[in-house]
């Protein structure tokens, strides 16, 4: 039986996890932290979590799983630029290895709950469980979570969903943790921080790109690129070509080696084509439902119809640019994730 005043959180050493393991010990529950190996380069995050665990007195486990984490999420991010496609990682790595990890983990240590310290809420409606956006705008990250199944969610804690980030800040500092209340935020990809394409450039399978062409709408070329894997849709600085007007990447076509170059009001559309599509509750697609196609951006009506082999045709209500093969789609109804799948068109 698990024992529900027992919790499996992961401690990657940052402010945000350290401040949720502080909190959860708060309210009574015992805490197991977990800090995964997943790349090279995350010694320093280890030393810190360790730190922490000890000094508040809870067991600590490292888990690695470079392997995995090279199999599921830095193998695809490669193999997505490589095809012309916007890989969306933090999304794969959230819903398919992270928090089914902590889950396996908390099994067998007999926990019931599983938490981190995302700025996120899950929450029961009408006997059905959704995660939500969290209290700071700035900071929400349940758009990466729309591929959770129910099974994981309801077996959340996430103390930082009523937060900002400035509370967490505070009550770290008043706890007397003033170096955890003071650490700056991780961002971008974190085994990728810099530019993606000095990534791609180091990595062996990367070595064959070779130059491609930039033509216009009308298929009229335009110069020589790096290669299709340097762009992304909807990219405008680096392109290397001056033009009297601002000009943006529209399509990439891998096949013939060729991206498309347009003005802005060429990049919107109005529908989208997805894949691995996941709605745990299917019936929610009847309604007007909000899509967002980037993080923290934009929340667009939209209608989706459920097609075979977990696809999906979207119609925008509202006109959308630069819309990206390989990145998600997410939609909410109010502040609930309902659902979400990857772009194909």
């Amino acid at each position: 039986m698990s024992d529900r005043k027992k919790v499996v959180l992961g401690m990657s050493g940052g402010t945000d996890s350290s401040v949720t393991a502080m909190l959860l010990l708060e309210k009574g529950y015992e805490v197991i932290g977990v800090t995964f190996v997943f790349c090279d380069g995350a010694e320093h995050h280890l030393d810190d979590a360790k730190s922490l665990a000890s000094r508040l007195g809870i067991k600590h486990i490292v888990y690695e799983a470079k392997d995995l984490f090279k199999t599921k999420i830095t193998d695809y991010f490669i193999s997505e630029y490589m095809a012309g496609r916007t890989p969306v990682p933090c999304i794969l790595c959230n819903n398919y290895l992270k928090w089914p990890l902590l889950i396996d983990i908390a099994d067998k240590e007999g926990a019931y709950y599983v938490s981190t310290g995302h700025y996120i809420k899950n929450q029961e409606v009408d006997g059905k469980w959704f995660i939500s956006a969290g209290k700071d705008p700035d900071k929400d990250q349940s758009f990466f979570m729309w591929g959770l199944p129910v099974s994981i969610m309801k077996r959340m804690l996430l103390p930082l969903g009523d937060m900002t980030k400035q509370e967490v800040r505070e009550y770290a500092a008043e706890k007397g943790f003033h170096r955890v209340s003071s650490k700056k935020d991780s961002l971008g990809v974190c085994f990728c921080p810099g530019d993606y394409r000095d990534y791609l450039r180091s990595q062996p399978q990367c070595k064959d790109i070779k130059p491609g062409i930039f033509v216009d709408i009308n298929g009229k070329f335009i110069s020589h690129n790096d290669g299709i894997p340097y762009y992304t849709v909807g990219q405008r600085r680096g392109l290397g070509v001056n033009f009297q007007k601002a000009h943006f990447v529209k399509d990439i076509f891998p096949e013939e080696n060729k991206i498309v170059l347009a003005t802005n009001e060429h990049m919107y559309k109005t529908e989208i084509t997805l894949k691995d599509v996941v709605f745990n509750f299917p019936e929610v697609t009847s309604e007007i439902l909000n899509c967002r196609i980037r993080y923290r951006k934009q929340n667009t009506p939209c209608r989706v119809k459920l097609t075979t082999d977990n696809s999906a045709k979207v119609t925008l209500l509202e006109p959308l640019n630069a819309i990206a093969p390989g990145q998600a789609a997410a939609f909410y109804m109010g502040e609930m994730i309902v659902g979400g799948g990857i772009i194909v068109k």
